[in-house]
C-alpha cells in the first residue's frame, strides 16, 4: 500500500520526520495539522505540504491520509493516538507513546482490535551505530555496567517544564536510556532515581540507577542546565564501547584490550532508518513492529512510572 502520511502537530521534530520520509522514498506527506490555521498554513508552505488544517480533527477526517505521525506534547500523545485509531488510520506516535503503562496497553489493544498498525517512534533502535554495537557485544566479554549521560537546553520547547503537558526530561529523554538498556540487556528489574525539581515539582535534572534481569547495573543522568558528555558507555570484562550522542548516534568507538576502533555511520536524516522499517512493516501487513514491540513500550513507560512514584 502507498503510505500517505498526515503530520499531527508542527513540533520541532516534525520536519525531521518529513525529511526522512522523503529521503526514504517510501510514502508521501499529504497533509499536516496544527492548533491554528495560520500556523498550519505557514508550516505547510515552509515544508512543501499540499494540505494544511487548523485543527487535528480535520486531519483525521481527510480520506487521503491513511497513516498519521503524532508529535505533539507528551500528554497529548494518548488522546490523539486513540482518536486516530478510532478514525481508522495507522499510527506512528513519538516517544514516549503515552505517559502511563495503562494508556500504552490500551492503545496497542485498540490497534489490534481495529486491525491497524501502531508503533512508538523510537528512532534510536534502528541506527546503524546502535545495531553495530548490539552485534558486537560478545567481544566485550561479560557485560556488567552501562553508563548513559544526556544533556540539552530546553529553551526551544516552552512546554518542557509544564506538568500538564507531560514535561520534564525524564519522560522526554529518560525513555531513551531505559529502552536502550532493556533492549540490549533484558527487562529492568530494579530502578530508582533522584531529581532536582522546579517550584512546580517538574524535574530539570535527574540521576537513575538500576539493574536488568541479566544482572547488568546501569546509571543514567540527564540535565537541562549542566553540560554532560552525551555518551552511552557499555563496560565488559574485555573492554568497553562508546556511543556518542547515543539517541542519534552516528559512530561507535570500541576499546578492546589495547586496541581502539571507531566505526562511522554518517547520515543526514537519522530518522530515515525508522521510516524504512515502518514501510517494511506495512508492506508485510504487520500490526506492530518486531523491534519496538508492545513489550518494550510498556516496559519503558513502566520504568519511568516507577521512578516518578519514588519521587
Amino acid at each position: 500500500m502507498e503510505l500517505r502520511y498526515g503530520i499531527l502537530s508542527t513540533s520541532s521534530i516534525a520536519p525531521r520526520f518529513i525529511a526522512a520520509v522523503r529521503a526514504c522514498g517510501k510514502g508521501r506527506i499529504v497533509a499536516l495539522s496544527s492548533r491554528t490555521a495560520e500556523k498550519a498554513r505557514e508550516k505547510a508552505a515552509q515544508w512543501d505540504i499540499p494540505t494544511a488544517y487548523g485543527s487535528h480533527g480535520e486531519l483525521l477526517r481527510d480520506e487521503k491520509v491513511n497513516i498519521v505521525y503524532i508529535s505533539n506534547v507528551n500528554a497529548q500523545h494518548y488522546p490523539w493516538a486513540k482518536a486516530v485509531l478510532l478514525a481508522g488510520k495507522h499510527v506512528i506516535c513519538e516517544k514516549p507513546c503515552t505517559t502511563s503503562e495503562v494508556q500504552t496497553k490500551e492503545l496497542y489493544a485498540l490497534a489490534r482490535e481495529r486491525g491497524l498498525f501502531f508503533m512508538e517512534a523510537q528512532k534510536m533502535l534502528f541506527l546503524p551505530a546502535v545495531l553495530a554495537v548490539r552485534g558486537r557485544l560478545a567481544e566485550l566479554g561479560q557485560i556488567t555496567m552501562v553508563d548513559l549521560s544526556h544533556s540539552f537546553k530546553a529553551t526551544y520547547n516552552g512546554w518542557m517544564f509544564d506538568r500538564e503537558a507531560g514535561g520534564g526530561p525524564l519522560l522526554s529523554s529518560g525513555i531513551y536510556a531505559v529502552q536502550l538498556v532493556s533492549w540490549l540487556f533484558g527487562e529492568i528489574t530494579d530502578i530508582r532515581g533522584t531529581a532536582s525539581k522546579m517550584d512546580n515539582g517538574v524535574e530539570w535534572q535527574y540521576v537513575l540507577t538500576g539493574q536488568t534481569e541479566q544482572g547488568v547495573l546501569f546509571s543514567a543522568k540527564n540535565s537541562t542546565r549542566a553540560v554532560l558528555d552525551n555518551t552511552c558507555r557499555i563496560f565488559g570484562e574485555n573492554g568497553f564501547v562508546e556511543l556518542p550522542s547515543y539517541w542519534k548516534a552516528r559512530k561507535a568507538i570500541f576499546h578492546i584490550g589495547s586496541e581502539t576502533q571507531t566505526l562511522e555511520f554518517p547520515c543526514e536524516h537519522e530518522l530515515v532508518y525508522e521510516v524504512e522499517h515502518i514501510a517494511e512493516c506495512m508492506e508485510k501487513g504487520l500490526l506492530n513492529s518486531p523491534v519496538v514491540t508492545e513489550e518494550l513500550s510498556v516496559a519503558g513507560i513502566r520504568a519511568i512510572e516507577t521512578v516518578k512514584a519514588g519521587w
